[in-house]
């Protein structure tokens, strides 16, 4: 095990959800809370436990990927797809909570959706338990996107 490589992964992708954290500070005790929503959504508090979570499951994918794409010899066409989905996670944060647009957030997680999944199917052919703790990832913004997606109809 590289302990280097793992911190270098587990810090790049805890310290995309800080800098999304930074876009969301100012509408998640205003904004936020007066959006109409829809009856599934999940308390507040879920939020912040569960994306820690797959961020770490993220950085976790990211240095099985790295060790195994430095013995294989693979193409970058995975880390370019992975470091995609990093921007526009963060991307989606700055839309959505940044500039309080519901369509916008709508439009990006959309983008997201293709590059997790497009990630994921490069990370199997790489390491199939990479691909596999991305996983959960795909499935939470799969449920994120059907919330931004009521959060736009509720709030037009």
């Amino acid at each position: 095990m590289d302990a280097r490589k793992l911190l270098i992964s587990l810090v790049t992708c805890l310290g995309a959800g800080g800098v999304g954290a930074v876009f969301m500070a100012r509408s998640v005790g205003s904004w936020y809370p007066m959006l109409e929503k829809p009856f599934f959504t999940p308390p507040s508090w879920v939020f912040g436990p569960v994306w820690t979570v797959l961020y770490i499951m993220m950085g976790v994918a990211m240095y099985v990927v790295w060790n195994k794409r430095c013995q294989t010899g693979k193409d970058n066409l995975a880390c370019l797809l992975f470091g995609t989905q990093l921007v526009l996670n963060i991307g989606w944060s700055a839309i959505f909570f940044g500039f309080r647009s519901v369509i916008g957030g709508l439009v990006v997680i959309s983008g997201l959706w293709l590059a997790i999944s497009g990630t994921i199917q490069q990370f199997s052919k790489i390491s199939r338990v990479a691909a596999w703790i991305l996983t959960p990832y795909l499935v939470w913004v799969s449920f994120a996107w059907v919330l931004n997606y009521c959060f736009w109809r509720l709030n037009k």
